[in-house]
């Protein structure tokens, strides 16, 4: 019963309407600690990012509530997003090569690891950029880039720039859709913004596919 109702509030994480339904119930708060977990917990890597990102976009167009402000947002978001991404080096940094040796539960995934692992090494300390706009990469990069002992100035750098990026262009992407007739069609664009984020990930394990068979 227990994980059936996890499969179900999975589910109405990721549709327009379980969405909007969870940002006007839970309120300013719960979006910030969502956007906190999902990019510093290791366990909140199933959590919604890109579209609760745009529908809160949507819902402040729409809302005159001080919290919903979208200066306050964009502000609050930011922070969130780059202290969570902070925890996820720093316990990166303190759990080292020992975490790939826990064994996988419903909220650990160890494969998750290893795919973040493979995009860090192949994209460096850009990846960290990169992975904002990446589902599951985005929980999972920060913390091997820990792991990799990525020197910390560099990292911060890294880790503001892809926060604002990510927060700046999908939350202002929802406000500017939330002030047109287009905010009616908004399980569209959050099916169309899932597409794009999935997108480097069909890549990569296409191409991972393609170089296995040659080398066979």
């Amino acid at each position: 019963m227990v994980l059936a109702d996890f499969f179900d509030f999975f589910k109405s994480l990721h549709s327009s309407e379980g969405l909007i339904r969870l940002i006007t119930q839970g309120g300013f708060f719960l979006i910030v600690a969502i956007i906190f977990a999902e990019t510093g917990l290791l366990f909140g890597f199933f959590l919604p990012g890109d579209s609760l990102l745009v529908a809160a976009g949507v819902v402040a167009a729409q809302s005159d509530h001080p919290l919903f402000n979208i200066w306050v947002l964009n502000f609050s978001l930011i922070i969130a997003a780059f202290t969570g991404d902070q925890l996820g080096y720093w316990l990166g940094s303190k759990t080292g090569p020992k975490i790939f040796q826990k064994e996988d539960s419903l909220f650990f995934k160890k494969k998750y690891l290893h795919e973040a692992q493979l995009f860090y090494e192949e994209h460096g300390g850009k990846s960290v950029i990169i992975a904002r706009f990446i589902p599951i990469l985005r929980t999972f990069v920060p913390f091997i880039a820990g792991v990799a002992q990525m020197p910390r100035k560099r990292y911060l750098f890294f880790n503001f720039f892809g926060g604002v990026l990510w927060i700046g262009t999908l939350l202002n992407l929802g406000y500017l859709v939330g002030k047109t007739p287009l905010a009616k069609q908004l399980h569209l664009i959050i099916i169309f913004v899932i597409g794009v984020s999935m997108l480097p990930i069909a890549i990569g394990l296409l191409k991972r596919l393609i170089f296995s068979r040659k080398a066979n």
